[in-house]
């Protein structure tokens, strides 16, 4: 289900559920969208607690506009059962990235791709450039999750650590269970309470990889320089704008842009305005085609 998907009703693309190869033999689940005829290629990474149904408007946005789109539930979230809310280290993460994109390029038949994260995928969208930037065209960040405002308490964070010495596979809660955190629109809080594959928690061992997945992003700017767009939430409750928009303007790379939706929270698929949104997502990449 799509946090939009009342707007699924063109038939200029059309997709398929796929299972992919990551790092170390882990098999995921994917969806695959493609246009009539293909103009480029986009990599989509979802949040921490989503999956790639929640994204599936914004997806077809950017098939229905001629590229191949391949979204991937995170090893462990979405409807991947094996090893739920598990990693094993930022590098594990990095290179499932990596797997989907070389699968995203074999469908497409594309050199180059873009970039795509949504909240905790804009991390790990970022840490993919970083530790591997060939190929990439630009990067889409959406609300990311650079500089969570919201996070792990410091009592749960010293048992993560606890954990890490003799239970590395113990979950602990995801922090985000609040639907207003999310979106101000009543009739999508049921979809985020009730949404049976909504990842929940996250072992001591994902949540050690996340924090040090935080030391390479801050590496972006010794990667080449890509078209970025940061898209924001006026209304944020979950990560820090000043923060995160000090740090892509800090960059001082050239086709930089910020765009603020004033009165939209966090997920901007599950807002009034996501028209809007979805005009400037697709908008940018099509730029830079």
């Amino acid at each position: 289900m799509s946090g939009a998907d009342n707007m699924l009703t063109s038939v200029d693309s059309t997709s398929e559920e796929i299972s992919v190869r990551l790092s170390e033999g882990y098999f995921a689940y994917a969806r695959l969208w493609r246009p009539r005829e293909t103009r480029g290629a986009v990599l989509y990474h979802h949040g921490i607690q989503s999956h790639c149904g929640w994204y599936e408007t914004s997806a077809k946005r950017l098939a229905d506009a001629g590229f191949v789109v391949l979204q991937i539930d995170r090893r462990g979230s979405g409807r991947n059962e094996v090893d739920r809310g598990h990693a094993e280290s930022a590098e594990q993460l990095i290179a499932d990235s990596h797997a989907a994109r070389d699968e995203l390029l074999k469908y497409s038949e594309c050199g180059e791709y873009h970039l795509a994260g949504v909240s905790w995928g804009g991390k790990l969208a970022v840490a993919s450039h970083v530790a591997d930037p060939r190929g990439v065209k630009s990067l889409a960040l959406v609300t990311p999750g650079l500089f969570p405002k919201i996070g792990v308490s410091r009592g749960d964070m010293a048992k993560i650590g606890f954990s890490m010495l003799y239970e590395p596979d113990k979950h602990f809660p995801i922090p985000l269970n609040d639907p207003d955190l999310f979106t101000a629109t009543p009739k999508w809080h049921e979809f985020f309470r009730s949404d049976p594959l909504t990842l929940r928690e996250c072992t001591a061992s994902f949540y050690l990889a996340s924090r040090r997945m935080d030391k390479i992003v801050t590496k972006l700017s010794n990667a080449p320089p890509v078209p970025v767009h940061l898209f924001i939430a006026g209304d944020e409750r979950i990560i820090d704008n000043e923060r995160t928009v000090e740090f892509i303007r800090g960059l001082h790379w050239p086709d930089t842009q910020i765009t603020t939706f004033p009165t939209a929270r966090h997920s901007l698929e599950f807002e009034p305005n996501c028209a809007a949104y979805f005009k400037e997502l697709v908008d940018f990449i099509s730029k830079q085609t």
